[in-house]
C-alpha cells in the first residue's frame, strides 16, 4: 500500500475563489524577461530538432542511412553527420542561408541589419563547406523548401547516398 505524503498539503494550500484568480494573475509571463517582444520572438527559433530536420532525419533512418547528429567535432557543426560515408548534412532554413526561393524575403524593416546578419550567414556556411572539403568530407545542404516534400528528400538522399559510391557531386540546389 503506497502512503501518499502530498495528499493532505495540497489540500491545505488549496485556493478558491477571487485568492485563486490573483494568484494566477500575479504569476510571471514568460515573456516578460525578454527586454523586447522582438527579442522573445527571436529567442524561440530554434537551431537544432527543427521540423524540417527531423524530416531528413526520419528520411534518412527509412533509406536505412545511419549517422550521428550535430557534428560538434566538425566546422560548421553539421546537422547529420554519416561517417561510413564522410559525409555530412546540413539542413537550412530558406531565409536565415538566403535560399533563393520564396521563403527567402527580406523583410521590410531594418533591412542594413538584415542584409547584413543574412549575408554574414551564408559567408560562415560557404568557409565551413570549404574546410570540410580540405579535411576530406563530402558536404549537402538539405533546404527547408525541400524538406517539406517527403518524395523531393528521398530522391536527393538516394542520389548522395547511390549503392556504387561514385556521386562524388555536391548537391546544394
Amino acid at each position: 500500500m503506497a502512503i501518499h505524503s502530498r495528499a493532505p498539503t495540497q489540500a491545505r494550500f488549496k485556493r478558491t475563489g477571487s485568492e485563486g484568480a490573483k494568484q494566477l494573475a500575479r504569476r510571471p509571463n514568460a515573456k516578460d524577461g525578454y527586454p523586447s517582444l522582438r527579442s522573445w520572438t527571436m529567442a524561440q527559433v530554434r537551431s537544432k530538432n527543427t521540423k524540417p530536420e527531423i524530416a531528413v532525419r526520419k528520411a534518412a533512418h527509412a533509406l536505412g542511412l545511419r549517422f550521428r547528429i550535430h557534428g560538434t567535432d566538425l566546422p560548421g557543426t553539421p546537422d547529420l553527420v554519416f561517417p561510413r560515408w564522410k559525409t555530412v548534412l546540413f539542413v537550412h532554413g530558406c531565409f536565415w542561408h538566403q535560399h533563393h526561393c520564396e521563403r527567402a524575403r527580406l523583410p521590410k524593416t531594418n533591412v542594413d541589419y538584415w542584409t547584413k546578419k543574412l549575408q554574414r550567414n551564408a559567408l560562415r556556411d560557404k568557409a565551413a563547406r570549404k574546410l570540410l572539403k580540405r579535411s576530406g568530407w563530402r558536404s549537402a545542404v538539405i533546404w527547408e523548401c525541400q524538406a517539406k516534400e517527403a518524395a523531393k528528400l528521398d530522391r536527393i538522399l538516394r542520389r548522395l547516398f547511390d549503392a556504387s559510391g561514385t556521386n562524388s557531386q555536391q548537391h546544394s540546389r
